[in-house]
């Protein structure tokens, strides 16, 4: 029986199609290589960002009520039907590009509301000197924040043009990213939470419960998706230690914001 392709969209911040564009094409092919993955390369300076305003009018009413009418909700929808994301960067003034954070900015929202559950994610880094390490802790975070499996990153050091020896050893790097990607894109979709995240979902929902009301989308959507009564943000067996952690991380959040009211 054939098995059912995974996919896998890659979002690249920047319009150069050299080292990061390179690099992503290279983990995607490798990943091909590996197994039965249709992919897909989003270069984001082809499409329109806006600028986040700083309303917060996507926190308190909803994303749909945003100002901006740009390609957002279109890239979203590419993130939501992929099995697998890569966020791609070059090391910029030592962060990642303008693009890639016009383009993080545009999901703020989904860092309160986060939904991409159940689906890998990793970042790739190009940069010529140094300070990329960094930037693909950064990238990983913010994967984990949207929701992902993440997987830890990688960034790839080379001078334009690159010579044969660092072309090798960039070689080995992405395909050593790609496997370790592979490896999680297979694995069981919805993995137990560590306690770190099941410490900060605990929190997320005490304060949300706790500070907000029906007039907040905050509120709402945590409502709808029933995550005010369930353990996780989604079903998930969390044995006897992480249930009683998960009660512990209830109190300790309930006492917190009572004694800042207080």
């Amino acid at each position: 029986m054939e098995s059912v392709p995974k996919r896998v969209t890659a979002f690249v911040g920047t319009a150069r199609k050299k080292n990061t564009y390179n690099a992503v094409r290279q983990v995607l092919d490798n990943l091909k290589s590996m197994g039965t993955v249709e992919d897909e390369i989003v270069v984001l300076n082809d499409h329109r960002l806006g600028i986040c305003r700083g309303c917060k009018t996507c926190f308190a009413k909803g994303e749909e009520f945003c100002p901006l009418e740009d390609d957002r909700d279109l890239l979203i929808e590419k993130m939501m039907a992929s099995d697998g994301v890569v966020f791609a960067s070059p090391n910029y003034s030592f962060n990642v590009s303008a693009t890639m954070k016009m383009f993080l900015d545009r999901l703020g929202f989904v860092f309160h509301r986060p939904r991409f559950f159940g689906k890998t994610f990793t970042s790739v880094v190009s940069q010529g000197i140094y300070g990329g390490d960094k930037i693909v802790e950064y990238l990983d975070f913010v994967g984990g924040g949207l929701g992902f499996n993440t997987v830890k990153g990688c960034c790839i050091t080379a001078f334009d043009p690159m010579t044969e020896k660092e072309k090798q050893g960039i070689d080995r790097v992405l395909a050593e990213q790609s496997k370790r990607f592979y490896e999680c894109l297979m694995k069981p979709a919805y993995p137990a939470p560590t306690l770190l995240k099941l410490w900060g979902f605990r929190t997320a929902r005490t304060t949300i419960k706790l500070m907000l009301d029906h007039g907040n989308r905050d509120y709402t959507y945590y409502g709808d998706k029933g995550w005010f009564q369930s353990d996780y943000y989604y079903p998930t067996r969390l044995g006897v230690l992480k249930n009683a952690a998960g009660s512990l991380f209830d109190v300790m959040a309930t006492r917190s914001l009572r004694r800042r009211q207080s």
